[in-house]
């Protein structure tokens, strides 16, 4: 059985709601975002079709009630999620785990 490793990468009020950030975990660059309600979400950072790392700077949203963000590039839409692009569901960006424990923001990578 594998244990997660957790890395702390801001504090939580540190993020503002419905916009992103983008963290180095373990030598990836890895795109996080809170929600209004204070959820909190980590993705990629890399936009699979610009080969750009730009998915933290994306506008948030919702599809079908789903958290999601479009790249500043070209504006495919990703599920925070599940990381499937609704524009093609074949591409798929990497979802991480994410929790908040005393008021820090911490992903497994």
């Amino acid at each position: 059985m594998s244990t997660l490793t957790w890395t702390a990468v801001c504090a939580f009020d540190d993020l503002l709601p419905e916009r992103g950030a983008c963290a180095l975990v373990d030598g990836r660059q890895i795109a996080v975002f809170r929600d209004f309600d204070g959820a909190v979400y980590a993705i990629g950072n890399l936009d699979p079709f610009s080969g750009a790392n730009v998915l933290s700077r994306g506008i948030v949203g919702t599809r079908m009630g789903e958290p999601t963000v479009a790249s500043p590039m070209h504006k495919e839409v990703f599920s925070l999620v599940t990381g499937i692009c609704f524009d093609d569901p074949e591409v798929v960006v990497p979802t991480y785990p994410v929790q908040v424990r005393d008021g820090r923001v911490e992903i497994a990578a």
